[in-house]
């Protein structure tokens, strides 16, 4: 089992959507009291962070108000910090005024799929607060984003996308530290794109900042396996989390803990065996 004494270990991130439409657990975790259970559920099997989405952001999900979103997630962030002070709660959104809503009600990081782009004011948020913010790219907004996407070079063009709004991020107050990179893969990428950015996963990591992967179940590992079910794309996931440790990500974002947690403690004693007498 790692030790989480070594700060420098990575983290697991678990997925937890509060949403009746997400692309492989909607609607089995969007009632408040299935959805707390399921993040301390997680946190058994090894989860470090708990990450609460009340929007989809599938391939042509819509977009969905600010209202609906605070009501899905604000709920459940309040139950499971009046059960555990100490859980870090991560909110996925968009919205600068839902991640205020989340970070008052006890969320600790923003997870921000479009970078700031749909809210610049979320960075002074994250800012004032001293949250860790998740900084994704993304080409193309859910609803439009897998409908041809082009690049002349993806890896070079999502390094210096996430490097220029890493840089805003900084100018806005944001620690260096709490400024958390995502290449977001399947997000406006071709299945070609995706294994491009995964073979480059080094190149992120050298920008200096966390680094935050995730894989977990998406369609371009049912290209790669024949597996047509997400929910049975596991063990392809637990191969990119290996990799993904060994190239230097600290964090992944899934949905099945356990079997994650299994790949990222064997890829991280293997990676540190150099490090042992």
């Amino acid at each position: 089992m790692i030790n989480k004494k070594d700060k420098s270990a990575p983290m697991l991130m678990g997925i937890l959507n509060v949403t009746p439409d997400s692309f492989s657990d909607g609607g089995q975790h969007n009632k408040p009291d299935a959805a707390i259970k399921r993040a301390f559920q997680m946190l058994q099997q090894g989860a470090d962070i708990i990450d609460i989405g009340g929007e989809s952001t599938r391939p042509g999900a819509l977009t969905i108000d600010d209202a609906e979103q605070i009501a899905r997630v604000i709920p459940v962030i309040e139950g499971i910090r009046k059960l555990d002070k100490n859980v870090v709660i991560s909110v996925d959104t968009t919205s600068n005024h839902v991640a205020e809503m989340a970070l008052n009600a006890g969320a600790n990081w923003i997870n921000d799929i479009s970078a700031a782009e749909e809210s610049i004011d979320i960075l002074d948020l994250a800012a004032k607060k001293k949250a860790p913010i998740v900084l994704m790219h993304r080409q193309g907004k859910s609803k439009t984003m897998q409908n041809a996407p082009y690049y002349d070079d993806v890896c070079k063009e999502v390094l210096e996308y996430l490097q220029a709004r890493a840089a805003l991020a900084m100018q806005a107050g944001i620690a260096k530290d709490n400024i958390i990179l995502d290449p977001g893969i399947g997000f406006g990428k071709t299945f070609e794109h995706n294994l491009l950015l995964l073979n480059d996963l080094e190149s992120l990591v050298k920008l200096g900042y966390p680094v935050l992967l995730g894989t977990s179940r998406k369609r371009f590992l049912g290209e790669i396996t024949g597996v047509n079910d997400p929910e049975q794309r596991i063990v392809s996931t637990s191969a990119t989390t290996a990799l993904g440790v060994n190239a230097g990500v600290n964090i992944f974002r899934v949905h099945d803990v356990s079997e994650n947690k299994q790949a990222m403690d064997v890829a991280w004693a293997i990676k540190n065996s150099s490090n042992r007498t």
